[in-house]
């Protein structure tokens, strides 16, 4: 490990007192980003810096808690990381994520991998210039002959359209007329009176496309000088926006080389490295900026042991995602997870709950079978389909049941959700059952536990959702490339602090009642137990209670229901 800087690098740190922790024992491994309960170490870190957070006034940021407050809201994510300094001493490390209130330069918290805003910083010299380029173009956009000139080309391009039109339907008219008089001239001139006529004929239609093609000509002559002028104005346009691009390119490129991550053993990455082994290919936008690299780097380059970590949202909640103030949060998996297996190499890291499903009875409730199809109540906790490293779900368990039956998941139910599951029997049913799945007239009705009193009695949910790239399987909020997402919704009881609601889900999207429920342009009351969207529990109290559909032999309509059990 590295040894300690000669600095103040102990200043980050905030140690704690001595008779505060003497009952708490030290985890034995360190804790896993993804998934995880805090230690009640990193509890009373995060409830520390929590209090520094509601005390301080020099932080000239607007987190969106202060009504008062002029200027955007933006909330932040926040990091502690419990460490252990070379005397034995515990303590804890702070961080944010991305700048706060514009800024990386903060007593309290770790400095960032790289830090880009540092005066005469090649990434402020060259933002610098790319700014110079920005306005270079606003400044030719906003020119008053190249505003002009756009605005007369489209003036004359549709000048132009509306007189070749006009023309060409009295071009049309002049042809008719023609036909009609051939016909006449036909029956009352001789042969040889005919061809005179006919040529004459002839000669008005060479002139009328004649005059057409001056006409053409005219407006192509009027326009191409106009676009000669503009193209002068646009090319200089074009350059600048090239120029722009290859310098953004070369300072991303330069930004990731810069960004070199350590680990236990002092080996190290750059961002590009570390990224380019990941589908994505090349780091994405704000990769390392994230609070616990950040923390994980200061500890190793500082002599520091990681003992265990957290993450808590601070503020008020962005728009598209679902974040409470002062809740934990798992790191993200698209921008921190290949940073983070480099950092936590040789470290002794707790494992992925995710990877082992809990032990219960591997029995199955069958609420109906026939020779086409099975509906089963799958219990919380239970897969719908096998994993790519838990094998146990309701379509192993259907198997084993069914012997040589292939059973054929028309549908699935999250993980933690409970409740009817449609599995058919043959490829025909499922092709018929799935067809209604997706022209939307299979009727189910869910229900839920809100962790709020819900004001309201019923209403309809309309909020896109789409998924979110870097931190799946969360979900997204968003009104440009979110796709149509709508639940219908009715209390069904109220208690003290919670209430019971029934869903209708019109659409099938990924976690939708799980954003409808959560989302603060929804019912701003996330699922109790949802431990993505709102707090873990025992369970995810939601429950697929009833579906109605056509059966696949019958051709009539079939209900079923499963009995809530909570």
């Amino acid at each position: 490990m590295p040894t300690p800087l000669g600095d103040n690098s102990g200043s980050k740190v905030s140690y704690f007192l001595e008779e505060s922790i003497q009952q708490i024992a030290l985890p034995e491994r360190f804790t896993f980003p993804f998934y995880y309960e805090p230690h009640p170490l990193t509890r009373m870190a995060a409830a520390e810096l929590q209090q520094y957070l509601e005390t301080q006034t020099d932080l000239e940021h607007n987190f969106g808690l202060d009504a008062d407050q002029g200027g955007m809201a933006i909330g932040k994510m926040f990091g502690v990381l419990v460490v252990r300094c070379a005397q034995g001493k515990l303590g804890y490390l702070s961080a944010f994520s991305g700048k706060l209130a514009g800024s990386n330069d903060h007593p309290k918290f770790v400095p960032p991998v790289f830090d880009m805003l540092v005066e005469n910083s090649f990434f402020l010299k060259e933002v610098e210039i790319i700014n110079s380029i920005n306005a270079q173009v606003s400044e030719i956009s906003s020119n008053e002959s190249y505003q002009c000139l756009s605005q007369d080309i489209e003036q004359l391009s549709a000048e132009s359209r509306q007189e070749i039109a006009a023309f060409r339907q009295q071009l049309k008219r002049n042809k008719d007329h023609r036909k009609r008089l051939r016909e006449q001239l036909k029956s009352s001139l001789n042969e040889q009176e005919y061809a005179v006529a006919e040529a004459e004929l002839v000669k008005q239609s060479l002139y009328d496309k004649h005059q057409l093609k001056t006409l053409t000509n005219k407006w192509e002559r009027l326009l191409v000088e106009k676009q000669t002028s503009l193209a002068q104005f646009e090319a200089r346009i074009e350059a600048l926006k090239n120029e722009r691009k290859e310098r953004s390119a070369a300072l991303q490129q330069q930004l990731f080389d810069q960004y070199v991550f350590l680990n236990k053993d002092g080996k190290s990455k750059s961002l590009y490295e570390i990224f380019r082994q990941t589908p994505f290919g090349k780091p994405p936008s704000a990769a390392g900026e994230c609070a616990i690299p950040k923390l994980l780097q200061f500890a190793f380059a500082h002599g520091y042991q990681p003992i265990a970590m957290g993450e808590f949202w601070w503020g008020a909640a962005p728009k598209s995602e679902i974040r409470q103030h002062k809740h934990f949060y798992p790191a993200c998996t698209g921008k921190c997870k290949p940073i983070l297996e480099h950092m936590l190499e040789g470290m002794a890291v707790d494992e992925n709950p995710l990877l082992y499903a809990p032990k219960q009875d591997s029995g199955l409730e069958i609420v109906y079978e026939d020779d086409c199809l099975v509906v089963v109540n799958k219990p919380s906790g239970l897969r719908s389909v096998p994993g790519v490293n838990v094998r146990d779900s309701v379509y192993t368990r259907l198997k084993d049941v069914l012997g040589g039956t292939e059973p054929l998941i028309v549908h699935r139910l999250d993980m933690d959700t409970s409740g009817l599951l449609v599995v058919a029997k043959t490829p025909e049913a499922h092709r018929y059952i799935q067809q209604q799945f997706l022209k939307r007239t299979v009727s189910k009705r869910y229900t839920a536990l809100l962790s709020k009193v819900i004001d309201q009695s019923e209403g309809e949910i309309n909020l896109p959702l789409s998924a979110d790239v870097f931190n799946r399987p969360r979900q997204l909020v968003c009104f440009t490339t979110g796709k149509k997402s709508i639940t219908k919704w009715k209390v069904v009881k109220r208690y003290e602090s919670m209430t019971r609601v029934d869903f209708w889900p019109l659409t099938g999207r990924t976690h939708q009642l799980r954003m409808h429920s959560a989302h603060e342009l929804g019912l701003n009351a996330p699922i109790v137990g949802d431990d993505l969207y709102g707090t873990a529990a025992e369970r995810m109290y939601l429950h697929a209670a009833d579906i109605e559909f056509l059966h696949p032999e019958k051709k009539e309509k079939v209900s079923f229901q499963a009995e809530v059990g909570f």
